[in-house]
């Protein structure tokens, strides 16, 4: 007999099914048990009154894996508005060893180091599970809204020998009794694969070694990055963000509606034209002074609530960062040049993305490293390319954990983290 998922017992009522999951909970009661099974579609209830399968369900704790072979019946008040009777019960390992909490609560109380110590089965928790799935649609829409638009996903090395952007921290390591770094973008990369297919996407892990203790921060995570050819301008590369976070959005509300119910969110609609600033004014509306060079977490959350009280837009646009804060590869804006034609996307008050236009003329790559006093030569291979002819060009970074902790109001985006990386953890 096949096994079916807890969420397909409803087209079997009264027939005989095979179901294998997890103990989630057990309910002895005097005259009847009740055992709820926990698979990757929900949970299912069984109704136990035979008294010798109640006493082998009395030696099953929590978590134990089983087979359970039984009648479909309906019930409006069990999950699913079905259970299953007259059981057979089969272990498929031995007796589980409980967690150090209890997964059927509707909530998890363990403290959150104390859940990522336990992160294989504090996981195992539908708040925990919810957000991997909301993880896992926002990628499909990633790469389905791309690849409706003719990019072609690619796949860049994780171990370079130079950094990516110059002076942010990196990881080193030993490459073959050589100098290497963990790459912290795939930037260089997907700038010149510009030049082979026009426009390209990556999903992949990215490492900053930077030694940041927030709740918004991680020493690994995963990177959603677009590049495209031929734009104009940065607004080209907007209007593609824009029309990617729709999809992806589109995508998590269509493939993880019960996730998204299990966390009681409500995804966010995409304005049609996302509000922008640009940065001198988005300094004036934060209340920051004139000649800030960058915007502070909380100069980020005071635009954020301009963007609703204002425009009624989760998401805002800052435009024009002063050429000093961004990469040596940013364009800069040809009518104001001390600005650059770069771009942050704020999610409910805080950086979701960063982009922009891209340099695409080798001279200003060499004018460029040399106004910073960066050498050419850790860039060579880089650098050179643009001897060959590239395009106009610009792209963007999403982070996806961050996506997802904003997307469920998350405070901090370890919850989202199946086994985060930061400052203080390497394990599990």
């Amino acid at each position: 007999m096949q096994r079916i998922l807890s969420d397909q017992l409803t087209r079997h009522t009264g027939g005989t099914v095979r179901i294998a999951g997890w103990v989630h909970r057990r309910r002895l009661l005097k005259s009847v048990a009740f055992l709820i099974v926990r698979d990757a579609a929900g949970l299912a209830q069984v109704v136990v009154t035979d008294p010798a399968v109640r006493a082998e369900i009395e030696a099953l704790p929590e978590e134990t894996v089983v087979e359970v072979v039984a009648t479909v019946a309906a019930n409006p008040a069990a999950p699913a508005g079905v259970e299953l009777s007259d059981p057979t019960v089969r272990p498929l390992g031995p007796p589980a060893v409980p967690p150090p909490f209890d997964l059927y609560r509707p909530t998890l109380t363990a403290s959150l180091p104390t859940q990522l110590d336990h992160a294989p089965v504090a996981l195992r928790h539908p708040s925990r599970s919810a957000a991997v799935r909301v993880s896992a649609s926002a990628v499909a829409g990633f790469r389905a809204t791309l690849d409706a638009r003719r990019f072609v996903e690619i796949h860049t090395p994780k171990v370079v020998a130079s950094s990516t952007e110059s002076g942010a921290n990196v990881f080193a390591l030993d490459w073959f009794g050589r100098p290497a770094y963990l790459a912290q973008s795939p930037q260089f990369y997907k700038q010149l694969m510009v030049g082979v297919v026009e426009r390209v996407y990556e999903v992949g892990p990215v490492f900053r070694a930077e030694p940041h203790d927030t709740v918004r921060h991680l020493a690994q995570y995963t990177s959603l990055d677009a590049e495209l050819g031929f734009i104009t301008d940065h607004r080209d590369v907007m209007t593609v963000l824009r029309d990617t976070l729709a999809g992806m959005l589109d995508t998590v509300a269509d493939r993880a509606g019960a996730a998204l119910a299990t966390l009681g969110v409500t995804p966010p609609q995409v304005p049609t034209q996302i509000p922008e600033v640009h940065f001198t004014e988005a300094l004036r509306i934060a209340g920051a002074p004139a000649d800030e060079p960058d915007l502070a977490p909380a100069h980020e959350r005071a635009l954020g609530e301009w963007a609703r009280r204002e425009h009624g837009s989760e998401f805002v646009f800052v435009t024009g960062y002063p050429m000093a804060k961004r990469p040596f590869y940013t364009h800069p804006d040809p009518a104001r040049p001390d600005y650059s034609n770069g771009f942050d996307l704020l999610f409910r008050g805080l950086e979701l993305v960063t982009g922009g236009q891209r340099l695409h003329r080798h001279a200003d790559y060499l004018d460029a490293l040399a106004a910073r006093g960066e050498p050419v030569e850790p860039y060579a291979g880089y650098v050179d390319a643009f001897r060959h002819g590239m395009p106009p060009h610009g792209g963007f970074a999403i982070g996806l954990e961050r996506f997802v902790s904003r997307l469920t109001g998350t405070p901090n985006i370890r919850e989202v983290t199946p086994f985060p990386r930061d400052l203080h953890r390497l394990t599990p």
